[in-house]
């Protein structure tokens, strides 16, 4: 029996509310963050490897842009499916499986000797990590009220810019170890990092809990009222839409959704894949730990801005004006570094300005589907726009290089201006979709169901 039947509460207190999710935010989300540090660094460190692989292996940019963009095929497929999985067996262990999987694959990385193994390991390593990121969104509703959620996964995705901020130096160190142990600097950042990622994986059952009524550190009144607060806003979520995970794959706002994220994932992997080669293209430097540390530029302002800007959407309640603008504030930001491409200052103010919108604006637009969605039909959307979404990563990056090599410049001498305007425009296109979210009226059950979300917002704010 649960603690909630056992002291029958009807309604939940905003105190004990917020006293039991400080004791949530200092135990799930620094663990929660940590993963997503890993996740980020294993998926997007191939950059640092770029310039030896076409050195030694004619890896060409168009080779390497494709794998690098096949890992998003593979996420995609196995999305879904994944986080329908975790839904049901609780994430403690389906977190520990994604997070050695992946990072088992990170580490193959270092036999890399041509094309055919960098396509099969990037594609390898979209399936082992599918169903991480929709996971932890799926999980944080399991332990935040919609008042708060905003708040915690801006939190959780201060792991993005953490990871280039100590990610990037990292790996430029690493590759300063190149000849120790006859291996070569590569080498030893697939070998570290991907390690790190198996032995993460490894505690995930020591600091998860699957749900608030599990958790020892919480006291019988907490989980009483933090689970019936969630109770009841799930509930009526399922009187607005109750819906199965079937037909919330198919439903035309979840689908509008996907295309909103495939717009932000766009401008995320567009840019960051290519950022250390931007960096080093901008100062003049080689590809190593001084050029490593003027990356992390743009991903500190990133940091302050996931920090403030989702914590004043939950306030503001005002989630699509946050989301419309930083969508703005990404497009316009990529688009101007290319103007600046040879001037290392305006570049490095423009990504920074690209960097804040794309990554402030994943926490705020993860609250418009799950406002409305609960169970295993937010289980099933949220794989599905995730899915769907990263996509973008596949693409924008493509077309980047299309652009930059073959319709503007070409191999030999690629526009990279050309490639970055392009890249600015999966911003804009995001921003005048989350301004076409005014087509999709809410109806009258929906409307009662965000009264209550925002009631508890109100009393939590």
């Amino acid at each position: 029996m649960s603690a909630v039947n056992q002291l029958k509460i009807d309604k939940a207190s905003p105190e004990v509310v917020a006293a039991a999710l400080k004791k949530v935010t200092t135990r799930l989300i620094p663990f929660l963050l940590l993963m997503y540090v890993i996740a980020f660094l294993d998926r997007t460190n191939l950059g640092w490897a770029q310039a030896k692989w076409h050195a030694d292996y004619g890896i060409s940019t168009m080779a390497y842009t494709f794998g690098a963009t096949l890992f998003f095929i593979g996420y995609a497929v196995f999305e879904v499916p994944s986080n329908l999985i975790m839904h049901r067996v609780g994430a403690r262990w389906w977190m520990t499986r994604i997070m050695v999987s992946w990072g088992l694959v990170a580490i193959c990385f270092m036999f890399v000797r041509g094309v055919a193994s960098f396509y099969t390991l990037r594609f390898l390593l979209g399936v082992a990590e599918a169903g991480f990121f929709p996971g932890v969104m799926l999980y944080l509703t399991y332990w935040y009220p919609a008042a708060r959620r905003a708040w915690a996964s801006g939190l959780f995705y201060m792991g993005l810019p953490i990871a280039n901020m100590i990610g990037n130096p990292l790996s430029g160190g690493l590759l300063e170890l190149d000849g120790t142990a006859r291996l070569s600097g590569v080498q030893w950042m697939f070998l570290v990092e991907g390690g790190v990622a198996v032995l993460v994986g490894i505690l995930c059952p020591y600091f998860l809990v699957d749900r608030p009524d599990r958790a020892r550190w919480l006291t019988s009144t907490e989980k009483a009222h933090l689970s019936r607060q969630i109770e009841i806003e799930e509930a009526a979520k399922e009187t607005a839409k109750p819906i199965s995970w079937k037909q919330a794959i198919i439903d035309p706002r979840i689908l509008y959704f996907c295309l909103i994220y495939f717009c932000i994932q766009g401008s995320v992997y567009g840019l960051t894949f290519f950022l250390p080669k931007q960096v080093t293209t901008m100062t003049g430097q080689s590809a190593g730990l001084m050029a490593s540390l003027v990356t992390a530029i743009p991903w500190s302002i990133a940091l302050v801005g996931v920090i403030i800007l989702p914590r004043l959407a939950d306030k503001s309640l005002k989630y699509k004006s946050f989301l419309a603008i930083l969508m703005l504030c990404s497009g316009l930001g990529i688009g101007a570094s290319g103007l600046f491409l040879h001037s290392s200052k305006p570049a490095l103010v423009a990504l920074s300005i690209a960097a804040v919108g794309f990554v402030s604006a994943q926490p705020i637009f993860w609250q418009l589907p799950t406002r409305y969605l609960s169970g295993a039909a937010l289980a099933g959307a949220t794989g599905l726009i995730n899915a769907i979404g990263n996509l973008g990563g596949w693409l924008a990056p493509n077309l980047r290089t299309w652009a930059a090599e073959k319709v503007w410049g070409t191999t030999a001498a690629p526009n990279e201006a050309a490639g970055l305007f392009i890249l600015g425009i999966a911003g804009l296109l995001g921003f005048a979709l989350v301004l076409g979210l005014k087509l999709f009226h809410q109806s009258d059950a929906e409307n009662r169901a965000a009264a209550i979300q925002n009631e508890a917002s109100a009393a939590a704010h």
